[in-house]
């Protein structure tokens, strides 16, 4: 197997962005929930700047009560958990529980964030240390990248 080059993990560190932002927009003014598997992975996505509600799968309850709750309180919900079997195994069942609801539930993030990773990364909590590093081989920061993204949206 080969490993991914420098312009490889740039051209993936270019697609992460513009994908990361679109789900940041998507956060609706906290009527889009994101699921994680546990507080790291909450931690990870905050720092990535998602200010919305992030609901915890492993927090001692089961599957079907975290889908209930989500059910009672979204309008969306986007499943962003690991990209391990576990991972998989929990968005199967989040999806079985929540596809006949009346939520909008939204696999596509956590299958193209995958596919944009290429097997860099198998957990969420991973994310922000991750898009650290790359915006730093550039010379950049996360903020600082954020900052130039918000003043082209609004000049």
């Amino acid at each position: 197997m080969r490993g991914v080059g420098a312009a490889e993990a740039g051209d993936a560190f270019d697609r992460f962005v513009e994908l990361w932002e679109q789900l940041l927009a998507e956060e609706d003014g906290g009527a889009t929930a994101l699921v994680v598997e546990g507080e790291r992975d909450r931690s990870s996505v905050r720092r990535l700047g998602w200010g919305g509600p992030v609901v915890v799968v492993h927090r001692g309850h089961p599957v079907s009560a975290t889908a209930h709750g989500l059910v009672a309180a979204r309008g969306k919900v986007i499943v962003l958990t690991d990209w391990d079997a576990e991972g998989g195994h929990l968005a199967r069942r989040l999806r079985d529980f929540l596809e006949a609801e009346p939520v909008r539930l939204d696999l596509d993030y956590r299958r193209r964030l995958a596919r944009v990773l290429r097997g860099e990364l198998t957990h969420v909590e991973g994310l922000y240390g991750w898009a650290r590093r790359q915006a730093e081989r550039r010379g950049e920061t996360l903020e600082r990248l954020a900052a130039r993204r918000d003043e082209a949206a609004t000049g």
